[in-house]
């Protein structure tokens, strides 16, 4: 009898244990799961609720890089739109640096169309927009002063990209632009990567393949201020552009298909200086551009250890902020904010203000499809097309 009544005692207590030991792994399991739904703590103060849309049947959202230093670089799935990116200064303090709004409304509909987005399928202008290409014209959309500008009415800018968070540190786009969109042959198959490193580098990776012979030229297009977005201007942010030549423009910034040497022009940049410096010459290519909106022919060298050129520098002196940039193309558009005019009102609620922020868009160079001497832009059916350009951001040394 002791020893039955013993033997049942011990098969509750087994039953008990086992009974413990599920709990626990079940209250583990779920405290596992609770972490992984949690949403991580953001530095932006983005609601995600104003980037969910439909648009074109398709819903928006946003995606988010995050590394070990506390970088963090926002994007939606609508034309790629950087939404924002944080960095800190020399006292470790963060702040939004790309210009931006809360709402993609503002992108859509608003003065965003291109801040922060990806552009194709030509960035640039294409004069008249016209090329010829084996011998058949193809006519594109004439959306700025009669000239072809950064992909059309509808380019890549302003579609919505199927989206793929990799991991906390890297993304992937994805589309098929369709045959003749936009007046451009081929159906055109694009992804686009983005990365962030240790070393707080965002790389960007453009590969593209086509079943049609076809010109492609992608970029990206976010809008800096190293001192904070909607913080003044730039003008006395320090840059450096590793340039000898670049290629001027007419009256409708279509190159003239010469190549200029930047030597005893206020477009030489070889050398870090004030970004306003020069820009008041009384020079016919500054006038043209209002300032500086222009494609610099990159020198061949420096590369750094994965043989990409060193483009630009660029160094914010009060908040010690610096921008590097490198590339395998060979140009880079220096855009200076000159079209900005406070009309529109970003994240901070800060005007966007005249020469607010400015652009290195990485690239060939623009209406390539009608200067034979430029590098080519040509894409033919199996070669792939790819393109790398890395932001990389640091801090001043010294005071």
């Amino acid at each position: 009898m002791h020893y039955r009544f013993t033997k049942i005692l011990t098969t509750i207590g087994t039953l008990l244990f086992l009974l413990v030991l599920v709990s626990c792994k079940e209250e583990k399991k779920k405290e596992a799961t609770a972490k992984k739904t949690q949403t991580p703590t953001t530095l932006h103060s983005l609601d995600a609720k104003n980037f969910e849309v439909q648009i074109d049947s398709r819903k928006t959202g946003l995606y988010t890089l995050r590394n070990g230093n506390g970088v963090e670089i926002t994007f939606s799935d609508y034309g790629q739109h950087l939404v924002a990116l944080y960095v800190p200064d020399r006292n470790g303090n963060f702040e939004d640096v790309v210009l931006g709004f809360n709402d993609i409304d503002d992108y859509v509909n608003g003065g965003g169309a291109y801040m922060g987005s990806v552009i194709g399928r030509y960035g640039n202008r294409i004069a008249k927009g016209k090329f010829v290409l084996e011998g058949e014209e193809y006519t594109l959309a004439q959306n700025n002063n009669g000239n072809h500008l950064h992909g059309g009415v509808k380019g890549f800018n302003a579609v919505v990209w199927s989206g793929e968070q990799l991991s906390e540190r890297e993304i992937e786009f994805e589309r098929t632009s369709p045959d003749m969109e936009e007046g451009y042959p081929g159906n055109l198959h694009v992804k686009v990567n983005y990365k962030l490193t240790d070393t707080n580098a965002l790389i960007i990776t453009y590969r593209a393949v086509t079943d049609k012979t076809t010109v492609v030229n992608l970029t990206h297009h976010s809008f800096f201020n190293l001192a904070g977005e909607g913080n003044g201007t730039v003008n006395d942010h320090r840059m450096m552009i590793n340039a000898d030549s670049f290629t001027p423009v007419d009256s409708g910034l279509i190159p003239t298909g010469e190549i200029r040497k930047v030597a005893n022009t206020p477009f030489d940049f070889r050398t870090m200086k004030p970004i306003s410096k020069d820009i008041e010459s009384e020079d016919q290519q500054l006038l043209f551009g209002k300032g500086y909106d222009h494609n610099f022919v990159l020198n061949k060298t420096p590369k750094n250890e994965n043989g990409l050129v060193l483009a630009a520098r660029v160094a914010e002196p009060k908040s010690g902020r610096t921008l590097e940039v490198y590339t395998n193309e060979p140009g880079i558009q220096f855009y200076g904010g000159n079209f900005l005019n406070g009309e529109n009102k970003g994240k901070s609620g800060k005007p966007y203000i005249f020469r607010g922020a400015f652009c290195l868009e990485t690239q060939h160079f623009p209406d390539s499809p009608n200067q034979p001497d430029f590098p080519t832009t040509v894409l033919k059916p199996n070669e792939i097309y790819t393109s790398v350009c890395v932001y990389k951001f640091g801090i001043l040394q010294g005071k």
